[in-house]
C-alpha cells in the first residue's frame, strides 16, 4: 500500500490528500488506495445527506492525523482534496499506511 504516497501533495504550509469516499458503510474506516483515482479510499457509516458524510470524513482524518483538516475540493462529490495544516508528506503517509 506504499502507493499510498500518490495521494498525498505537499504545500507551503501542510499537505493535500486526495480521497475517494464510500458513504453508508458498516464501518468507517481508511480501506485502501484507488489506483484508478490516484486516492486514498475512505468508507464512512453516514448517508450523504446535509453534510454530514463530510464531517465524519473530517472527524476521521483530524483524529488519525492529531491536526486540524479541511475539505478544499469535492464538498458534494465521493471524490475529494483534505488539507492538513503543518503537516509534511512522510508524517500523513505513515499514519495512513496500516
Amino acid at each position: 500500500m506504499k502507493e499510498i504516497r500518490r495521494a498525498v501533495k505537499a504545500s507551503s504550509d501542510g499537505v493535500y490528500i486526495s480521497i475517494d469516499v464510500t458513504p453508508a458503510s458498516s464501518k468507517t474506516c481508511i480501506s485502501g488506495y484507488n489506483q484508478w483515482r490516484k486516492a486514498v479510499s475512505v468508507k464512512v457509516k453516514s448517508q450523504p445527506k446535509g453534510g454530514k458524510t463530510n464531517a465524519e470524513v473530517v472527524e476521521l482524518f483530524s483524529k488519525l492525523l492529531g491536526r486540524k483538516v479541511e475539505i478544499v475540493k469535492g464538498h458534494t462529490s465521493s471524490q475529494k482534496v483534505l488539507f492538513v495544516q503543518n503537516a509534511t508528506v512522510e508524517e500523513v503517509v505513515e499514519k495512513l499506511l496500516p
